[in-house]
């Protein structure tokens, strides 16, 4: 064994595999923030212990293949790129050592702007990365339309719940003529009619008894005497409580002849 070898790599990161535990997840894709700028990338490995020229070949690797690698993703979906599986590396990093490659693992965050770096990530996950950004653009307009969709129910609810009072109120008032009418046309119902027409059968007959009872007891004015007290009724009187008296004959007959019609049913309109 070469005594200049380089040491060891340190211990991998929990839930690490490999180097290549950078590859595209095999599960749903997760949003992730944007991957920074290459400046970032560049003082991020200043920072680390290698110090060897990795941060300048970062830095001017992802200034020139930018472009060309979106430009290279465009018209791609998730669909049409395969997983490149737990072996896949960056050819940025291929070529590197493996203190390069423990270097960049011990940092966490260098790791993650390797791995969606436009100039490192892999066309799946880019094609993920912009089939994400559609659905999200989706979501934002059918969020924007469920807003104007709220305030148009809103405004319907509010002028709904107006009228709904109005029309109370107005079946209030409507109850309220009913039942005025009602009672203005309590007189006129079949029952009270019916009732008035016996009323008015009991107190005609009351009027024809008591004209008999007049002209048997010889009143003044009832055509059985005048005004000598002889007992004898003039001519005209007789004939004047004649008249009379048939004239409240008729009617008592006429009323007595309707009750009896409406008691046999034969009274048309409401019955």
């Amino acid at each position: 064994m070469d005594a200049h070898a380089p040491p060891a790599p340190p211990p991998k990161p929990p839930g690490s595999h490999e180097a290549s535990w950078i590859s595209t997840p095999a599960g749903p894709l997760l949003p992730r923030p944007p991957p920074p700028p290459p400046d970032v990338i560049a003082e991020s490995l200043n920072s680390t212990d290698s110090g060897n020229g990795i941060a300048t070949a970062v830095a001017s690797v992802a200034s020139q293949q930018q472009q060309q690698q979106q430009q290279q993703h465009i018209g791609h979906s998730p669909d049409e790129l395969e997983d490149p599986g737990e072996q896949w590396l960056p050819k940025f990093l291929q070529d590197k050592s493996k203190q390069d490659l423990a270097a960049i693992l011990s940092n966490p965050s260098l790791l993650s702007a390797l791995t969606h770096s436009p100039s490192t990530i892999h066309p799946s996950l880019q094609a993920s990365h912009s089939a994400l950004q559609t659905a999200l653009a989706e979501n934002v307009a059918l969020a924007s339309q469920l807003l104007e969709l709220e305030a148009r129910v809103t405004q319907q609810r509010s002028t709904t719940q107006a009228q709904l009072l109005a029309t109370h109120a107005l079946e209030r008032q409507w109850r309220a003529k009913q039942s005025a009418m009602d009672h203005a046309l309590a007189p006129f119902a079949p029952a009270s009619l019916y009732q008035r027409l016996a009323q008015s059968v009991l107190e005609q007959e009351a009027v024809c008894k008591a004209l008999e009872e007049s002209f048997l007891e010889g009143e003044p004015g009832s055509g059985s005497g005048n005004g000598d007290e002889s007992g004898v009724a003039t001519e005209k009187e007789v004939m004047d409580w004649v008249k009379r008296y048939r004239e409240a004959k008729k009617l008592y007959y006429l009323r007595q002849e309707r009750k009896e019609r409406w008691d046999e049913g034969r009274v048309g309109g409401w019955r």
